[in-house]
């Protein structure tokens, strides 16, 4: 099995976080309707140590469309798609967790933490 180098690997995952800088996370339905939308600062993720690096500050979306969540977009500035995830419940083992998937009108959905990481193998 091929393993990747820490240099490797962070320059892999310094190079996905920076096509999100000014970027955001669209969260959406299963038919792809937008639920709420958080938005990156400038500089999205800090630099990656040992393949992994963390999100710096995600602005909450406080009036949030009413729907049951299923997946994230993880967008650039020009909202293109960079990675698509998984939204689960607690316990669901998703890339996003919620407290609950089902979001009202009018609520804030925040993101309070995020890390993304590249694998050696």
């Amino acid at each position: 099995m091929a393993t990747l180098s820490t240099t490797a690997r962070n320059t892999s995952v310094n190079s996905v976080t920076a096509l999100l800088n000014n970027g955001d996370i669209k969260f959406q339905t299963s038919g792809g309707n937008e639920i709420a939308i958080c938005t990156f600062g400038a500089t999205a993720f800090s630099a990656a140590s040992n393949g992994k690096a963390t999100a710096n500050a995600i602005a909450d979306d406080t009036s949030a469309l009413a729907g049951t969540v299923a997946t994230g977009l993880l967008r650039d500035s020009s909202h293109n798609t960079v990675i698509t995830c998984t939204c689960t419940g607690q316990g669901g083992g998703g890339d996003f967790i919620f407290t609950s998937l089902v979001i009202g009108a009018g609520d804030t959905v925040s993101v309070t933490s995020l890390t993304l990481e590249q694998k050696a193998s």
